[in-house]
């Protein structure tokens, strides 16, 4: 006789798929999207630490409760909330509780071969720009992405005409409002045209009193010859659950730089995934994250070269202080037919607290055998000669180890080709360090 065995669920993975009873109905492609993402979540539930790629970030245990989806945020409360990068010369457009806010977003007299929609005006439009949209990758599951999938309602639709150069960075800030735990979905889809250039940024920020959840996902579609950059800046709210994809399908000859800054949340992870199916083209992922009482932040990256010619580069920098974990899990894989691949990735960590921890777990899977690809990890505490140096100079010892800190987040930062966004991100690097006591 056959058991019905059926697996033990958790308080959280309970109220979650309970809220999938109510996935969202669009188009025929994205509700097929959406039920195969409740499937999969439905099978597979949260991650634990005997899934390789959430070893170091177990969600069935660190996220103990699931709290109800949030709902439409005030106006007045969502524009006090939004402060990273006002000073940026940027187009803004914000996005609260998981909703573009209209009243708040600059939508009108966009450059030309600029086209800016929210999602949920595209999903009631059946706009074709949607097809663009992925879902669950046979052999690849996400729990994060499965549950954006299913449950994102709105975001922002973005398509840079081929050959347009847009000058003015587009600015995305989602914050959270409300004063009780909820969980926010957004879900963005960026597509640029061939020969197009153009910069992307988007900021997660919300109050430090709430244990609320944030789940975002952007998707990128890089056309043949085009550059893209994008910024990102996390500095969610200290009780906050932080979970983020981004997405990248990069074509021939295109250049796509990136660099994600994590400041905020109890736990964040960040997935990276990018296929290279163009030959020829260049990506770099770069990042940095400021870490302090018992903050958990995880990068997992995924670089799929498929074609010949491509270049990849990744450097990552951690600081931790206090009891603070710092993890990065980043694998390059190289395909059969991409020959004359070049991949090097780098992690680096220093560690200024006696408790804090730093995972690392650089992966190399190569098919091809006319290659150049390596990778390497580093994990220490300052320099003692270089402490000494500055101190023997009369700087006091708070300030010198700031000025250190400084200097080795400043390798990654100074990736950042934006001038105002890169300013902006050495700002937010130094309240963090003058916060530190």
């Amino acid at each position: 006789m056959n058991a019905d065995i059926r697996p033990i669920r958790t308080p959280a993975e309970q109220a979650i798929l309970a809220s999938l009873g109510t996935v969202p109905e669009g188009g025929d492609r994205l509700a097929d999207l959406r039920r195969a993402a409740a499937r999969a979540f439905e099978e597979n539930g949260l991650p634990h630490r005997r899934v390789e790629e959430w070893k170091y970030t177990d969600l069935r245990s660190l996220m103990r409760e699931a709290v109800p989806v949030a709902g439409a945020a005030a106006v007045a409360e969502a524009d006090a909330r939004a402060r990273l990068l006002r000073g940026v010369e940027a187009r803004r457009i914000v996005v609260a509780n998981g909703a573009v806010v209209p009243e708040l977003s600059d939508l009108a007299d966009l450059e030309a071969g600029l086209t800016v929609t929210t999602l949920s005006a595209a999903i009631a439009a059946g706009d074709e720009v949607l097809s663009r949209l992925g879902g669950i990758q046979p052999g690849r599951y996400d729990a994060a992405l499965a549950l954006n999938t299913a449950l994102a309602k709105d975001g922002v639709v973005v398509t840079v005409a081929p050959g347009a150069k847009i000058e003015r960075p587009l600015h995305v800030a989602h914050v959270f409002a409300g004063t009780s735990a909820a969980a926010s979905y957004a879900r963005s889809l960026v597509v640029v045209g061939a020969g197009a250039a153009f910069t992307y940024a988007e900021s997660f920020e919300g109050p430090d009193g709430l244990a609320y959840q944030a789940n975002a996902a952007t998707e990128f579609v890089v056309g043949d010859e085009a550059h893209l950059d994008v910024v990102r800046l996390q500095e969610d709210g200290a009780g906050a659950f932080h979970l983020a994809t981004m997405l990248f399908a990069v074509g021939r000859e295109s250049k796509v730089h990136t660099f994600s800054f994590s400041l905020g949340a109890g736990v964040a992870r960040t997935s990276l995934y990018a296929t290279l199916s163009g030959e020829n083209s260049h990506v770099g992922f770069n990042g940095a994250a400021l870490l302090k009482n018992r903050q958990h932040a995880d990068t997992t990256l995924y670089v799929d070269h498929q074609v010949p010619g491509c270049e990849s580069r990744e450097l990552f920098k951690h600081v931790l202080d206090d009891s603070s974990r710092g993890v990065f899990q980043g694998k390059i894989v190289v395909r059969q037919a991409a020959q004359k691949t070049d991949g090097r990735m780098m992690s680096r960590a220093l560690v200024l607290g006696d408790e804090a921890e730093m995972d690392n777990k650089p992966e190399l899977e190569i098919f091809a055998d006319d290659v150049q690809c390596g990778h390497g990890a580093t994990c220490g505490a300052i320099d003692d000669e270089l402490l000494f140096y500055l101190r023997a100079r009369g700087i006091p010892m708070k300030e010198a180890q700031s000025l250190l800190v400084q200097a080795f987040v400043g390798e990654a930062v100074e990736t950042v080709e934006h001038d105002g966004l890169r300013e902006a991100l050495v700002e937010r690097a130094e309240a963090w360090l003058a916060a530190r006591a």
